[in-house]
């Protein structure tokens, strides 16, 4: 059942540069429907230095919020009068929410990445990570994954002001989990190598794949068939860097089970209703 656009109809949406290439706006969409939500989604092309007036624009049309992607995640949070424990920690927000005339922030991200790994059977307990990025998404990552038991998780990012920040973020998990994490310089071949070796998962979650032909790594002989490699890259659906893996043997996973589980946390901020996720799943995957 289609909605039918009223006077009453609410709006959330999706600000990101780019933005056209996101599967949320089909996500949400199916997920009103058939939840007979009065309300629609729609994707903005937000430029960095446009994100303070986006959020405005929450409160003019009054939304029920919206969702927030690169390069806005780190930036949005000055200009929130709320959010989570999970976005001070991370340091960064995805998901905004109208409530008593104030915006609230949260972290839906990290809860996506994990229960997507849950879904496909992957068994992340006591297993250690490598993951390439250091920005919103990745961080969200790394602490949700050390909140759950990841036993060690090795980080690799480009030297700059994200791995400085990393640095103090790493600090603050080791004080509040178990999980040992390693930070380390993108370019270092041979600890990457090393650390991929020891590592039952690989993740990218850089941008770095969303172009044809294009990988974070070009030596895909670190991988081995008994690796698990994630790429949080949705579009195209299948990357270089996970063909070249299953030519490896290796099993992969990319990111649209985290867009799903991330965006039905987002889902149930907005309406309090629960998202259908295997019946949206099943009609992406026909798509």
């Amino acid at each position: 059942m289609e909605v039918q656009i009223n006077g009453k109809t609410r709006l959330v949406g999706f600000f990101a540069c780019p933005a056209q290439h996101s599967l949320s706006p089909k996500i949400q969409s199916l997920a009103f429907q058939l939840t007979n939500s009065d309300a629609i989604y729609l994707a903005f092309e937000i430029q960095e230095g446009q994100i303070e007036e986006a959020l405005r624009s929450i409160f003019t049309f009054n939304m029920l919020g919206a969702n927030v992607s690169m390069p806005h995640k780190n930036t949005v949070l000055q200009y929130l009068d709320h959010y989570s424990k999970s976005c001070h920690l991370i340091g960064a927000a995805n998901t905004i929410v109208l409530r008593d005339k104030k915006l609230f922030g949260y972290n839906t991200d990290g809860i996506g990445f994990m229960q997507s790994l849950q879904s496909a059977g992957i068994n992340y307990k006591g297993k250690t990570m490598t993951i390439l990025g250091a920005g919103g998404a990745a961080t969200a990552m790394v602490c949700q994954a050390a909140l759950e038991g990841v036993t060690k998780i090795h980080i690799f990012s480009r030297a700059g002001p994200r791995f400085e920040q990393m640095k103090e973020k790493v600090k603050g998990m080791q004080r509040q989990t178990s999980c040992s994490v390693t930070l380390n310089n993108f370019y270092d071949d041979e600890r990457f190598k090393k650390a991929v070796a020891n590592s039952d998962i690989l993740v990218n979650a850089t941008s770095i794949g969303m172009k044809e032909n294009e990988s974070p790594i070009n030596d895909f002989s670190v991988i081995r068939e008994d690796l698990v490699v994630y790429d949080a890259i949705y579009q195209p659906r299948e990357s270089y860097l996970l063909k070249q893996a299953k030519k490896q043997g290796a099993r992969t996973l990319n990111g649209l089970g985290m867009l799903l589980y991330q965006g039905a946390a987002s889902f149930e901020l907005w309406t309090h209703k629960k998202m259908p996720v295997k019946k949206i799943q099943t009609i992406l995957e026909e798509i």
